[in-house]
């Protein structure tokens, strides 16, 4: 299907009324585009650590809507025309310039699969997405058979590879370590773990389709239903929900591929999933917080074992 797109040019100041009665009019869903930095309370709710780099912000708006064949175009134009006009007497509208064009509805979810395939890492582990042409492999190999979804973790970020390496070196192939994976997202860390040899995995998230992708993707690489959990919740802000996770057990490891802002906290409530002598490996931590990582880390009475880099990414490891 074809959908025509209708583009104003306007200003941030008048974005909020407009989008009012965009709605009003009939409209279901709009786009802005401007160059206001996120706030601190935004970038805290994404979880965001690198911020694009945006051009002085200038005031100047663009409000999209996609609109079907229910709305008559022309229609909307003038309509839109005539707020901006009326608005104009007490605001700054900006130029109030409308642009019409037409975009092909695509299930733009699933756009980047097209660019997805097969790939290798380390020198064994084979990451095969479900929805692309088969790996070549050998018998050596460990295949992981992922669809994240909308999770994070296709395995070809430089974060998840360090995880992957450290992992590697950690988990005791003999079926003796039981792991905990902090901020699941797609199940690929969880994956890997029980296929280099753990014993078992709990797995945890607070987003409700990694928790579903992580379930699917485990269940996909027949991992046996009783070896693992994944489960929603907050270790940091809901302490009846991390007590919850201490009660049912501890772990050798703790794998966290989050962010360091993320981390940071975390380090201050994981110590009572961990035994004794448990290693916590971290990642998603962009170089420039490598320190501040590290300070939290040792202030909460961890030891830092290991520190390995992959481009401008840091993973460490702590006892």
């Amino acid at each position: 299907m074809i959908w025509n797109k209708v583009t104003v040019e306007t200003t941030t100041e008048a974005t909020d009324m407009l989008s009012y009665l965009l709605d009003e009019y009939g409209v279901e869903g709009i786009e802005i585009e401007d160059k206001i930095p996120l706030s601190e309370e935004d970038k805290q709710a994404m979880y965001i650590d690198i911020l694009p780099e945006l051009p002085p912000d200038d005031g100047v708006a663009y409000i999209s809507c996609y609109i079907d064949d229910k709305i008559d175009v022309k229609d909307l134009c003038r309509y839109i025309e005539e707020q901006l006009k009326e608005m104009s007497s007490y605001m700054n509208t900006g130029t109030g310039h409308i642009t019409i064009g037409e975009t092909e509805d695509k299930d733009w979810m699933n756009k980047w699969k097209d660019f997805f395939h097969p790939f290798r890492l380390e020198d064994n582990i084979v990451i095969q997405p479900t929805w692309t042409e088969t790996a070549e492999v050998y018998p050596e190999d460990i295949v992981v058979y992922i669809d994240p979804g909308t999770a994070f973790g296709t395995g070809s970020h430089e974060t998840t590879r360090l995880c992957i390496t450290n992992l590697k070196k950690y988990i005791n192939p003999d079926g003796t370590t039981d792991v905990l994976d902090a901020g699941c997202g797609s199940g690929i860390l969880s994956i890997i773990a029980m296929k280099l040899g753990a014993n078992k995995v709990y797995g945890i998230d607070i987003d409700e389709l990694a928790v579903q992708a992580s379930l699917e993707n485990l269940e996909l690489n027949n991992i046996p239903r009783e070896r693992y959990e994944i489960v929603k919740g907050d270790v940091i802000g809901d302490k009846q929900f991390a007590e919850s996770v201490a009660n049912i057990g501890q772990y050798d490891i703790v794998v966290a591929n989050i962010l360091a802002d993320v981390i940071i906290p975390l380090s201050g409530v994981i110590r009572p999933f961990m035994k004794k002598d448990a290693v916590f490996i971290t990642s998603g931590i962009i170089d420039d917080k490598e320190d501040a990582v590290k300070r939290a880390l040792l202030t909460n009475g961890f030891e830092i074992i290991d520190t390995i880099y992959l481009g401008e990414w840091v993973s460490i490891v702590a006892k």
